[in-house]
């Protein structure tokens, strides 16, 4: 993943390695900040949950680690240098070609649109990946940022389903 054009703003999608991960996953943040070469914020080694279930998945799928979440850092704008949030995939393609994107701001920079632009720069990347074929969002009806973020980016509703955690999600599709 590279770059996200959006109003004049562009990213850098930090890769994390398993060391990295562990570090996440412990909250060390000074640790996972010095392996990964950037000054990562509190907010991102806040979501330990999500590290904890990255890395229990690398266990078993190894070949996840180039579609996980990344760290991303403004290269331009007020929030220049500044990791904003993280996108990444829910898992490697599957057998039909389909990756499930999942993408956080850090509530500091909300309101600022990050998210469409990193989501448009994923859609971007993705038209150019021969091993996928649809890129599928499941978002909470309730939460209106993110419905405001995939509207007029080609996702289209293809059903709901119910998760333990989050309960009722609006599954969106969109073809690449």
């Amino acid at each position: 993943m590279g770059r996200a054009y959006c109003q004049g703003v562009r990213y850098r999608l930090v890769p994390l390695d398993l060391t990295s991960l562990e570090a996440l996953a412990a909250g060390d943040l000074g640790a996972a900040s010095a392996r990964c070469g950037t000054d990562l914020t509190p907010f991102i080694a806040g979501e330990t949950w999500l590290w904890r279930l990255r890395l229990g998945q690398l266990q078993e799928s190894p070949q996840d680690l180039e579609w996980i979440a990344r760290p991303a850092v403004a290269l331009e704008g007020t929030d220049a240098g500044r990791v904003v949030g993280h996108l990444g995939f829910h898992a490697a393609p599957d057998a039909e070609g389909r990756v499930e994107v999942g993408y956080t701001i850090d509530p500091a920079h909300r309101r600022r649109g990050h998210a469409r632009a990193l989501l448009t720069e994923t859609v971007d990347r993705l038209e150019g990946d021969p091993r996928v074929h649809l890129l599928r969002a499941s978002i909470s009806p309730d939460n209106a940022a993110s419905l405001a973020t995939i509207a007029g980016l080609g996702f289209r509703q293809v059903g709901e389903q119910w998760d333990a955690e989050d309960g009722v999600e609006l599954l969106f599709e969109r073809v690449v």
